[in-house]
């Protein structure tokens, strides 16, 4: 799932107005992601006590900002309503799925283990896909598919930021990498709980930071956010939470959001560009990266 071009690099005050209508109304009604009228919009800064005329003219004519939140809510809703319920998997399809890549890539890695017990103790289905899909592609490059330490980005040889929190893949490396990527996967999952919920903001947070490394130290890396599990992200309340996802990617927090089955087809494509990027600045560091890492207890 890529950003639509005509809402990337909106202004602050666009998201602000995003966010405050779309809690004020509501994310989803009937089951759907819902989207506004001006009707809406209008009503939902007046229950609010805040001025409308910015959104819609005295004479009903919507401004420019008005008709361009229009759009964005009309696409955002389209673009979840109509591709990510096709797009997620349930434990059944995962597994399937796994099962499939594994026999097909025949990876070296043993596959990462999810955090359950007795029958649901398992394979972490969409980690593993992830680190095979990857695995199959770098050939000789390496991966760091579970870094036990904190991503760095350096100059001079010296430490330029270090992020807050540890990722969940770093290619080639956590040392300057050019690509990371975190994954969320709630295949036992039942409920839409705080958990998963600081999951997204954890990431926002990465991109926030990776967002100031590149205006301040014009310094880049790309950023995923990988995720799947149908019954939790759409059936379980986590609707509200694929809209706030749909709205940090076009805020740039984020490259690209692979959901579900997705990652089949576009990881692929991702590495072969990961591979030219590093290619591009000549090898780049590779102190800490190797295909030989532990798998991780997802």
């Amino acid at each position: 799932m890529k950003g639509e071009e005509r809402f990337k690099g909106q202004a602050p005050r666009f998201w602000a107005n995003v966010r405050t209508i779309t809690q004020q109304v509501g994310y989803t009604t009937k089951g759907i992601v819902r989207t506004f009228s001006f009707e809406d919009m209008t009503k939902a800064m007046a229950d609010l006590g805040l001025a409308g005329t910015h959104l819609v003219e005295a004479d009903g004519l919507p401004t420019v900002l008005g008709q361009e939140l229009r759009e964005y809510f009309d696409y955002r809703a389209e673009l979840l309503n109509e591709q990510a319920a096709n797009l997620l998997m349930d434990e059944q399809e995962a597994r399937e799925q796994y099962e499939e890549l594994r026999a097909t890539l025949s990876p070296t890695r043993p596959p990462p283990m999810n955090k359950q017990k007795a029958a649901k103790k398992a394979p972490a289905y969409l980690t593993a896909m992830v680190n095979m899909l990857i695995e199959s592609c770098i050939g000789d490059y390496p991966c760091n598919y579970d870094p036990l330490e904190l991503t760095t980005f350096t100059k001079d040889q010296a430490p330029a930021r270090t992020l807050a929190r540890r990722v969940d893949g770093a290619f080639p490396s956590p040392v300057n990498p050019v690509a990371l990527w975190e994954i969320k996967e709630y295949y036992y999952t039942t409920t839409f709980g705080s958990r998963i919920a600081d999951g997204v903001y954890e990431t926002l947070l990465d991109g926030m930071e990776l967002q100031e490394l590149a205006t301040a130290e014009e310094i880049e890396a790309l950023h995923y956010f990988i995720i799947d599990a149908r019954d939790t992200w759409w059936s379980a309340g986590g609707r509200p939470y694929l809209c706030r996802i749909v709205d940090m990617l076009h805020m740039g927090f984020v490259d690209e959001v692979l959901l579900g089955r997705e990652i089949k087809t576009r990881l692929p494509e991702l590495v072969s560009e990961w591979i030219g990027r590093l290619e591009e600045r000549g090898g780049g560091t590779m102190k800490g990266a190797t295909s030989e890492t532990p798998a991780p207890e997802a």
